[in-house]
């Protein structure tokens, strides 16, 4: 098939936009390691998996680069892959641009498509292991959305998989992208806030106010609800359990402390350069909406110990004036100040001895990148140059373990003492039983 001069001038232009944004945020990459068989000037063939709510932001976010093509779609709601398939054809003609897109209700035939270079998993949390597992198997590259996953066994698998494959994944915990994170994690680092004794971080959200219980009804035309389960146990439809309020149900979510926690909580990780807590506690309910639909807490506050310091994390659904009066952040509470920060910016708030500042004040640090489409070029940058991402699957790993042992401390009522180097808590079986999956037949855990 020969190309015609327009498809030849979009070529040149996707190759010279491509060196030009490579070279203005990222280092310039030559070529690809032979893993993959790309080169810079290819196109970046990617598909996606769970077209609804963040996996098309994703996707949006991704096809803002230079030569990045979506040339699949799958989802279990053929309402929404025909409104996405239709989204995505009027962009692409606006464009100039019309790559062949093949449309998918199963994802396994998604992965059987030699020419999918990497895929986005945008599905339910419990729908992230096996797709982006399998992914790997097949020789993609990943980009997942945070949580990694629903449990802490299926985050392993994930990591390992990863590694076995040589594939590229990136988690989409994209702060870990952010000009002013990495400014405001670089301060905390360099010990001009002194001795940091205690890292809060929450997530005080005004939705949620109204969500009530409604009946079970029948499945929705064009929705396939036994692939939406999937090895989630079986239930009736109930539209409270699907499309976005899905995460308020233990089944394929973990509420907000898996949702918001998995962003915050991470920055806190990275700034005090750990992974995995000693202990953890954990105290909540449905105190603000107790007849609301859900199961996960509308209130809850964690607190991780890590030997010389503590994480703490609070949530709560329906109010929106949280801490130092940010609905989301994280503060790192040093001897000489106190480090406060979210997706606006940073600021230092210094402590005062005797009329004087124990550290430099300076003024409020803003934001000035779009961090999503960073970390997105980040994920399409290290596919071509099989360097490691900014969040690679150990890192979805380490807060996704935190998430999910705040989430176990509340659900059993007790401390829980985390054994690393088993992947165990200590002394505690039904604890155990909440850190492996429980996949419903015919669905089991991929073997890695």
């Amino acid at each position: 098939m020969s190309l015609t001069s327009s498809s030849l001038s979009r070529r040149t232009f996707l190759q010279n936009s491509s060196q030009l944004v490579a070279g203005t945020l990222l280092p310039t990459i030559e070529s690809a390691q032979a893993s993959t068989g790309l080169v810079a000037a290819d196109p970046l063939r990617v598909a996606l998996i769970g077209c609804n709510n963040m996996g098309w932001a994703d996707l949006t976010s991704m096809l803002k680069h230079p030569a990045v093509q979506c040339v699949g779609l799958c989802d279990v709601d053929q309402n929404v892959l025909n409104r996405r398939a239709a989204e995505l054809q009027k962009n692409n003609a606006a464009a100039g641009a019309a790559p062949k897109l093949t449309l998918y209700t199963d994802f396994r035939k998604l992965l059987d498509n030699r020419e999918i270079d990497a895929v986005i998993v945008g599905t339910p949390d419990h729908w992230h292991c096996l797709p982006a597992v399998m992914a790997c198997q097949a020789g993609k590259d990943v980009y997942v959305e945070k949580p990694l996953a629903n449990s802490i066994e299926e985050c392993n698998l994930m990591v390992a998989a990863a590694k076995k494959h040589n594939r590229i994944v990136q988690v989409g915990q994209w702060q870990r992208s952010g000009s002013h994170w990495k400014a405001a994690i670089d301060y905390v680092r360099s010990g001009k806030l002194g001795t940091v004794r205690l890292v809060k971080t929450w997530a005080y959200m005004p939705y949620g106010k109204k969500f009530p219980v409604v009946a079970d009804e029948p499945v929705p035309a064009g929705v396939d609800y036994a692939a939406w389960l999937g090895p989630a146990p079986e239930r009736p439809f109930n539209k409270s359990r699907f499309h976005g309020s899905f995460r308020y149900f233990w089944d394929y979510a973990g509420g907000l402390m898996t949702d918001w926690g998995a962003h915050m909580i991470d920055m806190a990780l990275w700034g005090m350069n750990v992974t995995t807590p000693v202990s953890v506690m954990a105290a909540g309910g449905r105190f603000g909406f107790p007849d609301h639909a859900g199961e996960t807490p509308d209130t809850l506050q964690v607190l991780f110990d890590y030997g010389q310091f503590t994480i703490q994390w609070e949530q709560a659904i329906g109010i929106g004036r949280g801490p130092y009066g940010r609905e989301h952040g994280v503060a790192f509470i040093g001897n000489l100040g106190t480090l406060v920060t979210d997706r606006d910016g940073w600021e230092l708030l210094p402590e005062i001895d005797g009329g004087q500042y124990l550290t430099p004040a300076m003024p409020l640090q803003r934001r000035y990148t779009n961090d999503l489409d960073r970390h997105t070029l980040n994920f399409v940058e290290c596919v071509r140059s099989r360097q490691q991402p900014n969040a690679p699957a150990e890192v979805g790993r380490h807060v996704a373990v935190n998430a999910q042992l705040g989430n176990m401390a509340y659900r059993l009522g007790r401390k829980l003492h985390w054994d690393e180097q088993t992947q165990t808590v200590r002394n505690d079986l039904e604890a155990n039983k909440l850190v492996r999956a429980q996949y419903r037949k015919p669905w089991a855990l991929p073997i890695v």
